[in-house]
């Protein structure tokens, strides 16, 4: 399809917005929900190893309770509540306490350090935070104790208070404790919160999520009740989920695909919710309730099919072969029906089979064998990722959306699944391209703004509605959207090839033995600079997956001590080579990896190199490793870095280390060695 300006695609519709159509809050929802259904399981947590529920008509009551504190502590009707903590029952009811008042929240990363949590306290003005553990609350004393005016936090409500006993800072709450005196307080108000409910417009600001930021701080986007409620209910028309679905709550609500499911479908639908125990037992606890519905990024999948790739390597040469056939039938069953054909009645009867022997035991290994909705979004998946869990019979769809769109806005539709696109529009949902063919997206979720911010949002939003996503994209012959990738990062090769880093980057993180990758070529990071010569060799940095790594080291014999000294090893950077040979056969000559170099040390969040989300900051990597870069683009074979090193007892030393340049020239895939299926992680 050929491009057009962002003018010309928005004059192709009329002006107005298409109407939401969403007739309550989601405070009118919980009431109605409570209402018609009181005894049905609302959401569950497991503390001490024993699920504790809750149904709709406590849910409503803990709700009530909390939004009576919160009045007494003086929150009004447009204000903003923080939330920085891990998901609980409590994250929800502080929530839906603060929508009841007309407020909204603002949700914080957990892992959020200092700055990234004074940054979102000073945009979003927040004078109550809700905050889970002493671990949260001891980074708001901190930042209380030495906060610039424009943080107004006057209040810390924590809701975990084991380790706070002592604590006697005169501005924490205990979070039952608001409740009780929440309770009491609307004792003598009878009839006063329900007017505050209905008074409460679906154009009401609900959540303020932030962006990923991965160039530049994070922005915060407002969401109302009428944006979540009817991506909520498009999502629902395209994929049908009732109260009869299961979820287990697992990503933090800071992040809109969360709110996406767990609160704006949840409220929707009025299906349970449930809360793991703890991070540790976050696989166990998905296996024993067996979720209907799930939505997890590509970091998640991936790291399930690293699972398996090590349980089938460590199993024995019967198994190995047995799960090998079966896989191969399944594989079959889903090309037929993700390709729209019927699947003969002899491979549907073999199927049966192999699904016994084969597929079924990891899917009950993985906790998604009742699993009849699930999503990936936020960064793109492999299509070797995608291709494996369908051929395991679980039933996994791409979405595409940004937090400016309430995070989702195309899906793929059963029987229509493509590994290399993001589907289909959802219902309501217009698409466009723009200039360059940015993709443009028209909806009824498409956000109210940034908080405070109106200059940004003029920048992303039309004066028709229409948002501009910032990435590149085109239709397939399917009419399926693909997405290349963020606008600013496409590349155009000096035969008019246009490619993604990103693309490339998947390709290497298939591997179970990478991490994360970074590619570039020309001598910079920075796609604009590519200059898209022909003699430009495209070069990598690579980082280690040190479970799946450490596990081949040792099944070698190899002895190691530390990540650095794992990715020195020469055996290391000759299997990684071959896997880099391997994903390169799957490249246009233009755009295969030559050269790359094995870092020192994980990309880290805290270090501003990656995201929360676990999104690159190729900024940040440009510039902290600017020798690695400049050694790689001139062909070197080996540079040396100064990193520091802090101890234990709180010493910061710095020392030399060589990084050697891996150049794959030279390189040859050792004679008769087999691709590695994708299942294994053995050649």
């Amino acid at each position: 399809m050929s491009a057009v300006s962002p003018h010309e695609a928005a004059g192709m519709f009329v002006a107005d917005r298409p109407p939401h159509g969403v007739a309550h809050t989601m405070p009118q929802l919980l009431d109605r929900l409570a209402a018609e259904h009181p005894d049905r399981l609302a959401m569950q947590e497991k503390r001490y190893g024993i699920w504790q529920p809750t149904s709709w008509k406590l849910y409503r009551e803990r709700v009530r309770d909390f939004a009576h504190g919160l009045a007494q502590l003086g929150v009004r009707r447009g204000e903003i509540v923080a939330v920085l903590g891990d998901n609980r029952p409590e994250w929800l009811i502080a929530e839906l306490a603060a929508q009841s008042l007309g407020a909204s929240v603002v949700g914080i990363y957990p892992t959020s350090i200092g700055a990234e949590v004074t940054h979102v306290l000073e945009v979003s003005q927040a004078r109550i935070v809700v905050a889970e553990d002493q671990e949260q609350v001891d980074k708001l004393l901190a930042l209380h104790a030495e906060a610039p005016p424009e943080v107004r936090m006057e209040k810390v409500v924590y809701y975990d208070p084991h380790g706070l006993e002592q604590y006697t800072d005169e501005i924490l709450l205990d979070f039952t404790a608001v409740e009780d005196s929440g309770r009491a307080w609307g004792e003598d108000r009878h009839g006063w919160l329900d007017a505050q409910v209905a008074a409460g417009s679906p154009d009401d600001l609900a959540v303020v999520c932030t962006t990923s930021g991965t160039t530049s701080k994070p922005k915060l986007a407002e969401l109302s009740h009428a944006n979540l409620l009817s991506m909520a209910r498009q999502l629902t028309e395209a994929d049908p989920i009732d109260h009869r679905f299961r979820y287990v709550s697992t990503l933090p609500f800071a992040w809109i695909g969360e709110q996406m499911l767990a609160v704006a479908c949840g409220l929707h639908a009025g299906f349970t919710v449930s809360f793991p125990e703890d991070a540790s037992t976050q696989k166990a606890d998905l296996r024993e309730i067996g979720p209907d519905v799930m939505f997890a990024p590509p970091r998640i999948w991936e790291s399930m099919l690293s699972e398996v790739q090590v349980r089938i390597d460590e199993a024995g040469a019967l198994k190995r072969g047995l799960f090998g056939w079966g896989y191969s039938v399944m594989d079959r069953l889903a090309q037929a029906r993700n390709g729209g054909r019927t699947p003969s009645a002899g491979l549907r009867l073999v199927a049966v089979l192999a699904d016994l022997v084969a597929t079924r035991p990891v899917r009950e290994q993985l906790g998604l064998t009742r699993i009849r909705r699930c999503y990936t979004g936020g960064a793109p998946l492999g299509p070797d990722v995608f291709r494996f869990f369908h051929a395991v019979g679980v039933n996994l769809k791409q979405i595409y959306g940004q937090t400016e769109i309430c995070g989702i806005s195309v899906l793929h539709r059963d029987g229509a699944v493509s590994f290399t696109s993001v589907g289909q529009p959802l219902p309501g949902t217009e698409l466009q391209f723009g200039q360059r063919q940015e993709i443009m997206l028209r909806s009824s979720a498409v956000f109210r703004g940034y908080h405070r911010n109106p200059e940004a949002t003029a920048e992303v939003v039309t004066p028709q509605g229409w948002l501009h996503t910032g990435d590149a994209g085109y239709l397939d012959d399917d009419g399926h959207l693909v997405v290349v990738d963020r606008l600013k990062d496409v590349v155009f090769a000096s035969d008019g090839t246009m490619y993604s880093h990103a693309f490339i980057e998947n390709k290497l993180k298939f591997s179970p033995y990478v991490e994360e990758a970074v590619v570039f070529s020309g001598g910079s990071l920075e796609p604009g600079a590519d200059g898209g010569g022909s003699d430009d060799v495209m070069c990598g940095l690579l980082t280690l997956d040190p479970a799946t790594v450490g596990a081949w080291a040792e099944a070698q014999k190899l002895s190691f001590t530390t990540y650095t000294d794992l990715a020195s090893k020469p055996e290391v950077h000759a299997l990684i080579a071959e896997e880099i040979a391997e994903a390169n056969e799957d490249l246009l000559e233009r755009i295969r990896v030559g050269r790359f170099v094995l870092m020192h040390k994980q990309f880290d969040p805290d270090d501003d190199e990656i995201t929360r989300t676990r999104k690159v900051r190729r900024n940040v990597i440009a510039q902290r490793y600017a020798d690695i870069i400049a050694a790689l683009s001139a062909g070197e074979e080996s540079v040396t870095i100064r990193s520091a090193v802090t101890y234990q007892d709180g010493t910061v030393t710095e020392r030399s280390l060589p990084l050697r340049i891996f150049d794959l020239a030279g390189f040859t895939v050792p004679a008769g060695r087999a691709r590695r299926q994708v299942w294994s992680g053995r050649k």
